[in-house]
């Protein structure tokens, strides 16, 4: 048979939580008579009610509501939360020691477990618990970010995340996501716009240099009832330095690998009615081909290439650096395109010693081309990869931390 005391636990445990409850103790019985054959007395039964919120078993709780704790005729001695991996949630009580409120952040789809002893005014104390688990946000922030995991990319490359919606606690959001490097260097976070979050350093990385990428980002609130549900880690390396300058004065491309011109090569830029973005872009998308629809840039029905051949993307507004094989005596010469730069290559792609499919192979995501002597002005760094085209200054103020 258990004893007194045990089935006073028990008792306390199956009954209390959601409506008013009688607390039954055993720890202050103190030492009443004998009765009849030598057995103590029963332990006296604690007036105390306590009502918690959320109820025992609850789920699907809303991670942003306080759990509360109350009690009637008595006093909260002790109220302990407890989270996933033993964390304890702070949380304060009221001066009469009637009432206890967290005051600490909830997690989304994680079990809690609450204990709370109690006193009445005759001493008794009594002992309750309660367990519950939190449901999803109902609203949602994802950020799709870029370079991959496991990615090799070039010198220029920044990492890069957009988000699925507007962020107005911006600094909440900045706070968690760290990019690290190795070995160690400055970087600092930029926000073009309410959607996206670059970070880079002060000058490209160094050749070899590990990179990591932390996303703490779940239950981060985002905006007004907005939560991050993102928590992973991206590491990336960088490759050898490679960078190259596009003069569309002399209409050559000159390629610089490890501080050593490594090849140069004829092109064709931007003609004068549609010239060519000046300024620093990088590689932010490879494909060996590509559809080429000038509708899409809006330029009406000018052109419609279906297999554009070794096509690198230099902007998000549709400037590319890749291989032509439908103009002729072009390439050195004279700038004839809607924006984009030329190189002369043979239709599917399939000789590997054209200029376009040289440069293609010798490329990297994240390597910088440089545009000079295009007749227009430097490309906006938010068009593409391109916050290089800014200087540390005005790089770091935008940073929200």
């Amino acid at each position: 048979m258990a004893t007194a005391a045990n089935w006073t636990r028990r008792s306390v445990v199956a009954g209390m939580v959601g409506t008013p409850m009688l607390l039954i103790a055993g720890c202050t019985g103190g030492s009443g008579s004998k009765g009849s054959g030598g057995g103590g007395s029963s332990p006296a039964a604690s007036r105390a009610t306590v009502t918690v919120t959320p109820k025992d078993g609850a789920t699907g709780v809303d991670m942003t509501a306080p759990v509360t704790v109350r009690v009637a005729q008595g006093t909260l001695e002790e109220v302990t939360l407890t989270g996933p991996g033993g964390k304890h949630i702070a949380g304060r009580l009221t001066p009469d020691r009637a009432g206890w409120t967290s005051d600490a952040p909830l997690s989304s789809s994680a079990g809690y477990k609450l204990a709370a002893v109690t006193k009445d005014s005759a001493g008794t104390t009594a002992t309750a618990a309660a367990a519950f688990t939190t449901g999803k946000p109902a609203k949602t922030l994802v950020g799709t970010y870029t370079p991959d995991d496991k990615m090799t990319v070039g010198v220029g490359m920044p990492v890069s995340i957009t988000f699925d919606n507007v962020v107005t606690n911006k600094a909440a959001v900045q706070k968690a996501i760290t990019v690290t490097a190795e070995p160690p260097v400055e970087i600092v976070g930029h926000w073009f716009g309410d959607s996206r979050l670059d970070f880079r350093p002060q000058q490209y990385w160094k050749p070899g240099t590990k990179v990591t990428v932390k996303l703490a980002l779940k239950d981060v609130e985002a905006s007004k009832g907005r939560f991050g549900t993102q928590a992973r880690t991206v590491t990336f390396t960088v490759g050898r330095s490679q960078t190259s300058v596009a003069d569309l004065g002399s209409h050559q491309l000159t390629v610089t690998r490890d501080g050593k011109v490594t090849g140069s090569f004829p092109i064709s830029g931007g003609s004068p009615e549609h010239t060519t973005w000046a300024g620093k872009m990088v590689i932010s998308e490879k494909l060996l081909q590509t559809r080429m629809d000038s509708r899409t840039v809006n330029l009406g029905g000018e052109y419609d290439i279906a297999d554009v051949p070794h096509a690198q993307r230099l902007t998000n507004s549709g400037t590319f650096i890749h291989g032509n094989y439908w103009s002729y005596g072009t390439f050195g010469n004279v700038n004839t395109s809607h924006g984009c730069v030329g190189l002369h290559d043979v239709q599917g792609a399939s000789d590997p010693s054209t200029p376009a499919a040289q440069f293609y192979n010798s490329s990297l995501v994240g390597d910088v081309v440089e545009v000079v002597n295009s007749g227009d002005r430097t490309v906006d760094p938010a068009n593409g990869l391109n916050g290089w085209n800014m200087d540390w200054s005005t790089w770091k103020a935008g940073s929200a931390v």
